[in-house]
Order: structure tokens, then C-alpha cells, then sequence
């Protein structure tokens, strides 16, 4: 029997219509999105507002200036004295300078690199596991971090201390607002944890970037020249030349920006903070749904496996970008409207906005829209990829996407191509936004 969600919406006082619409977006968001999208596509709700179809998504997030990001200003830090994060603005002079930066430091050359170290590692953990492994702990959580330490520069530091750092700023960001619902004391647990870790992370940057430029300058001003001479003398000798220390931090130390550039050392550490926040846990949660996915549908798994163990990774990527339609990191991207604004005007469900309205984009069901796949409801691994909103889309999608695009879907690889892998126990979220336990097994 088919469930009428907008019946027993209806039929609900107002007080508890939004927190309905909470628990369907937990427990059953495909039927819910699918009824919206057909009977109400602009659900208003006494907490925020909800878009459901593709076209409105779309139209929502391609629009900072009128559906803003000002939600995420008082998580990233944003005073008047401080512009916090690039993530925190909107279509601004500081947030197209710094993406700019930050994106052209992120060279997409890096990707075979990448590739190489995702799978070293992540191969690395699965044969010291010796057939058995909780693989959110020990493995979704720390193959990130490893990039994290190796790849972005984080060097010096504790894999639980980077683990701690991401999981506080990701659920006090995306997890903590108010139209999540949290009591009072778990927002303000929460809002305290992110303060304390946001605290010791800036304590570490500071620490490791002045670390990192002192030795950028004494390798470029003393050494350099001298190991020139000596590359010389090996290159007549048939040897191989010494090759530079490179990550994400000390590429961005090297590199020299005028003043009127306006990225003076304070945003150089605020960008290189973003890089961790914005990898680990996102990655972590991606990376364990998917494994899970796959790991309860024999009739998927068995493609899967047999994309795992292929040289060519094209075939699990897709496979990969498909199951994420069905257990996204997040159903939606929240945004606050900067304006009055009137959405999907000329429709028959057009929607007057009023300044200050909190809007719910719903990205999982933009995904499943008929308007944006064929046969949506079916699993289909040969989908056009524009239409996945796995990274985001227009001004705010995600900054390392082509670094997620090549490390997700190998640390999902290495997984299943695992001689008779299978779950020993349920995935357990214990009652927050990440997974946090999955035991798996497999053949030695």
C-alpha cells in the first residue's frame, strides 16, 4: 500500500508538520520526494520551504545572490572583523578569488598521483586487516586522512586528531541548524565540540605552516641553488635527480601572490583548514554507504564485484556515481533566501518567497526527477553525469570534486574486488548523521 505523506501532513497540527517531514527525509525519502514532485513540488512548512523538482533545484542553487549561503556564516567563523571562509560567501569578490586559488593549487594533473596513493593505501589497510575490519574507523575515516597527510600537507599530527577536526566542523555546519530539530543540550554539545576543535586546529596550522614556510625558504634560498649544481653532476653520472618535497601547503607557500591579489598568509590557513574539513568526513560517509548499498543487494554486488576487479575503473565509477543517487551524504543543500523571490514563476506551482526564508533544495529527489533521468526509479549505471548532484552544483559545488571523483570510487573498489567480502553486523549511525561502526569479513 502506498503511503499518502501529504494526507497525514495535512491532516497534522502545525507544530508537528515539519518534524514529520524530518523523519520521512530520514526514513523514507524516495516515496515522500516522489509524491511531492507530483503533487506539491514547493512544499511550505512552518520551518522552511522545500524544493522538489529538478528545474527549481537547479534554479535555487545557480542563484547565490538570492538563495544564499548566510546559514553557514556563523559556523565559518564570519564577523565583521573576519570573512571567515570562502564557503560562507556567496558570489562575492573573495569567493571567486580564493576558489580560483585553491582550484588551480588542486591540479587536476595530480589525479593519476592520487589514484596511486588512494589505492596503496587503501590496499595497504585491507591486507594488514587480515580479513576482518570495522571499515568506518579504520578505513573509510583514514584512507582521507592519509590524503589528507601525504597529498594536502598535514603532516606532524595524529590521524584522530584530523578525524576530530573534520567530524565536529561538518556536523556543527550541515548537521547543527535549526530546521535540524537538535534539544538544545545536543546543539549546544555540539556548538562547544566544534569550538574546541576549530581552536586546536587553528593552533595547529599556525604551528605547521610556519614550520612549512621556514623550510620552503631555507630549501629555495640555500639549498636550492646548491642542489641544482649536485643535479647536474648526478644527471652527467646517470642518476636520478633529487625531486622536491610537494604537497598542497608547501605548493601554496611557494607560490607568490602580489598584495593586490589580497591572499596574505591568515587566508592562505583558512583555505588549507577548508581542505581538511571538507575531505575526511564527507568522504567517510560516501564511501561507507556505498560499501553498504552494494553489500545488502546481491544482485547489484555481483556487477559491482565484477566492475572491482576490471583495470579500467570507468565501469565502477559509474557504478559508484549510480548508488549515490540512492544514499546521497545528504538529500538536500540548504539555503536562506537573500530577497523576496518568486520560485518557479509562470508555473502552476509557483511560490512567493518572502527575505529570510529558510529553502531545503532538495538534490536527492532532483535526482530522481523524470524531467532529469529516464526510468528514474531504476538502478542504471550508464546515466549522464550532469544531472548528479553528488558534488553540488553551480557557484558552491565542491571544490575537491575531482579529487572525491578519484578517491571515492577507488577505496569502494578495493572493498568489494575482496575475495567473499560480506557485513557481520548492521551499519550504526548511532543516532547522528555519520555512519560510525560496519564490521565486514572476508576470505584471506
Amino acid at each position: 500500500m502506498t503511503m499518502d505523506f501529504l494526507a497525514e501532513y495535512d491532516a497534522a497540527p502545525d507544530v508537528e508538520k515539519y518534524p514529520l517531514v524530518r523523519k520521512w527525509i530520514k526514513t523514507n525519502p524516495l516515496p515522500f520526494f516522489k509524491q511531492l514532485r507530483a503533487e506539491r513540488p514547493i512544499l511550505v512548512t512552518p520551518e522552511c520551504t522545500l524544493l522538489a523538482r529538478s528545474s527549481d533545484v537547479r534554479d535555487c542553487l545557480q542563484m547565490p545572490t538570492i538563495f544564499s549561503v548566510d546559514l553557514y556564516k556563523s559556523k565559518m567563523g564570519v564577523t565583521d572583523d573576519n570573512p571567515g571562509y570562502l564557503m560562507a560567501h556567496d558570489d562575492d569578490a573573495l569567493h571567486y578569488r580564493e576558489k580560483s586559488i585553491m582550484q588551480s593549487m588542486l591540479n587536476r594533473d595530480d589525479i593519476p598521483r592520487i589514484k596511486k596513493l588512494i589505492s596503496d593505501t587503501s590496499k595497504k589497510i585491507l591486507d594488514d586487516a587480515d580479513g576482518q575490519i570495522e571499515i568506518v574507523n579504520n578505513y573509510c575515516r583514514m584512507v582521507p586522512v592519509i590524503l589528507v597527510q601525504k597529498y594536502f600537507g598535514f603532516d606532524g599530527i595524529e590521524p584522530e586528531a584530523l578525524f576530530k577536526w573534520s567530524y565536529w566542523n561538518q556536523y556543527n555546519t550541515f548537521y547543527n541548524q535549526p530546521f535540524d530539530l537538535n534539544p538544545k543540550d545536543k546543539h549546544d554539545h555540539i556548538v562547544q565540540r566544534h569550538e574546541e576543535c576549530t581552536a586546536e586546529l587553528t593552533e595547529y596550522l599556525k604551528a605547521m605552516i610556519l614550520r612549512k614556510l621556514f623550510a620552503v625558504k631555507v630549501k629555495d634560498r640555500v639549498l636550492k641553488p646548491a642542489l641544482k649544481i649536485k643535479n647536474a653532476v648526478r644527471g652527467l653520472i646517470g642518476k636520478e635527480p633529487d625531486v622536491h618535497e610537494d604537497d598542497i601547503v608547501t605548493r601554496m607557500l611557494r607560490s607568490s601572490f602580489p598584495d593586490e591579489v589580497d591572499f596574505p598568509l591568515i587566508r592562505l590557513g583558512r583555505n588549507v583548514g577548508g581542505l581538511l574539513i571538507g575531505t575526511v568526513e564527507t568522504t567517510s560517509k560516501a564511501a561507507a554507504q556505498v560499501i553498504h548499498f552494494f553489500l545488502e543487494r546481491p544482485e547489484l554486488l555481483a556487477q559491482a564485484k565484477a566492475a572491482s576487479l576490471l583495470e579500467d575503473t570507468d565501469e565502477i565509477e559509474s557504478l559508484v556515481w549510480e548508488a549515490l543517487r540512492f544514499v546521497p551524504i545528504g538529500a538536500y543543500m540548504f539555503r536562506q533566501v537573500a530577497q523576496d523571490y518568486i520560485i518557479a514563476e509562470g508555473t502552476e506551482h509557483e511560490t512567493s518567497l518572502k527575505k529570510g526564508t529558510t529553502v531545503l533544495a532538495l538534490t536527492q529527489s532532483a535526482m530522481f526527477d523524470e524531467c532529469a533521468y529516464k526510468n528514474a526509479d531504476e538502478f542504471n549505471k550508464d546515466r549522464n553525469w550532469y544531472n548528479n548532484f553528488t558534488y553540488g552544483f553551480g557557484a558552491h559545488d565542491c571544490l575537491g570534486k575531482y579529487i572525491g571523483m578519484a578517491m571515492l570510487p577507488e577505496m569502494v573498489r578495493q572493498v568489494l574486488a575482496l575475495d567473499g567480502v560480506h557485513a557481520v553486523s548492521a551499519m550504526d549511525f548511532k543516532d547522528g548523521p555519520f555512519p560510525e561502526h560496519y564490521e565486514l569479513v572476508w576470505n584471506k
